[in-house]
């Protein structure tokens, strides 16, 4: 049976300016939606760009290593499981706001 934990609410909603001031000029901010508010897709694909420069290294180890260049290999699959971990980091965010948002409208 799980014990059931208390979380302290957080927020997670990102406050945008609507103006900014810079020297004697104050620049609006339009209101307009960003395209990826959650960041899964752009974190989802930045993972498969360093899949695929993993992939596309591996054929060419003996060249790297004779070149003192392995770490590029590496370097991409750490960036692939990094990215993995970012993606699930992602998705909670996600389920946390819509279940946010869910709230406020039933209040």
């Amino acid at each position: 049976m799980r014990s059931a934990r208390r979380v302290a609410a957080v927020d997670l909603r990102d406050e945008q300016p609507t103006q900014h001031e810079i020297g004697n000029r104050t620049y609006l901010v339009a209101d307009v939606d960003p395209l990826d508010v959650d960041g899964v897709r752009t974190v989802q694909v930045g993972s498969g760009l360093f899949l695929l420069g993993f992939l596309g290294l591996l054929p060419f180890y003996g060249t790297l290593q004779d070149n003192d260049r392995t770490w590029w290999l590496w370097m991409c699959l750490t960036g692939f499981a990094l990215g993995l971990f970012g993606v699930e980091y992602c998705r909670r965010r996600r389920r946390a706001r819509d279940r946010m948002r869910a709230e406020e409208q039933q209040a």
